[in-house]
């Protein structure tokens, strides 16, 4: 994965053979721990989603060391997979080989994916209001008292501010988008 300075980057990976990535619920939050340990240093989360077999997140790349960046992205998900490889009596990988880092080039399609890696769980049928997943940005983005849910990783609520007058005003945004999304967004 090569990263620059400024730039943002959809990271996303997913298990093999489609096997539960979070099989307990305490799961979540220790890999976001992981994440916002090893690479909050490096970068800043705009939004994030969790999802029964994959992962999802928008970051802005804040450091020039951008092959640390790399290096802790493996560093997560290998700690990760060694983790519930020894709880759950496992062995071998637990995600596939490469972790996508796909560069985001235009605002425009920074929205789409802000608002697709919101809407996994609707879309999955997991939850029938956005706000009712609790492995996403989404909520402590439009409640801030949720922001003790966060679950460990920082969200740059400045990104927001720059965008949207209110959390209020991001909710109504997201809601109006649920059905918008264009299937060749879609990975």
């Amino acid at each position: 994965m090569i990263f620059e300075y400024g730039k943002y980057y959809h990271l996303y990976n997913r298990t093999n053979n489609k096997e539960k990535l979070f099989p307990q619920e305490e799961n979540h939050l220790f890999f976001l721990l992981k994440f916002q340990t090893y690479l909050s240093l490096h970068c800043s989360v705009i939004a994030y989603c969790l999802m029964p077999t994959h992962f999802h997140f928008l970051i802005r790349i804040e450091s020039n060391d951008t092959l640390q960046i790399s290096k802790s992205i493996g560093v997560v998900l290998r700690s990760y997979t060694r983790a519930i490889n020894k709880r759950f009596d496992r062995n071998g990988n637990l995600f596939q080989q490469n972790t996508k880092a796909k560069e985001i080039t235009d605002e425009r399609y920074l929205f789409i994916l802000l608002n697709y890696i919101h809407q996994n769980p609707l879309r999955a049928r997991l939850v029938t209001r956005l706000e009712d997943w609790k492995y996403s940005s989404y909520r402590m983005l439009i409640d801030s008292s949720a922001m003790t849910d966060s679950h460990g990783v920082t969200v740059d609520k400045k990104f927001y501010g720059e965008y949207f007058k209110t959390s209020n005003d991001f909710k109504q945004y997201s809601e109006e988008l649920v059905q918008s999304v264009r299937s060749e967004y879609w990975i």
